[in-house]
């Protein structure tokens, strides 16, 4: 867990890449401004983008099993709990984002940050 100073003006952009998909497009576009480039900045965003990838994915496969009688209905209320989890990876995200530290989120955190490395 690093901290960094609260001058670091990539700040901003890890408490805003967390609030809701307009938030995330608006911190990439200040990301890519040199004065805002940080890598907490990066590191959050990498964070805040895995949120949303795991969200999509859940929703696509439970679309998928919704049209299963019954086994599938079950697996869909599964995935549908299984959004209060992904409401506290958020929370725990964005607390980590106003505290202006880099901890990895529980579970898909660390899978995140080796998938999109690519964005710094």
């Amino acid at each position: 867990m690093e901290t960094t100073t609260q001058n670091d003006p990539g700040k901003t952009v890890a408490i805003i890449s967390y609030i809701t998909i307009i938030g995330f497009i608006i911190a990439i576009v200040m990301h890519n401004d040199n004065k805002n480039k940080s890598e907490l900045g990066a590191f959050h965003i990498r964070q805040a983008l895995g949120i949303f990838i795991t969200g999509f994915s859940l929703m696509i496969v439970s679309l998928i099993f919704a049209f299963i009688p019954i086994l599938g209905w079950m697996i869909v209320v599964l995935i549908q709990i299984s959004y209060i989890g992904l409401f506290v990876f958020w929370i725990l995200g964005l607390i980590a984002a106003v505290n202006a530290e880099k901890k990895a989120l529980p579970l898909i955190g660390d899978f995140y940050q080796n998938l999109l490395k690519g964005i710094k």
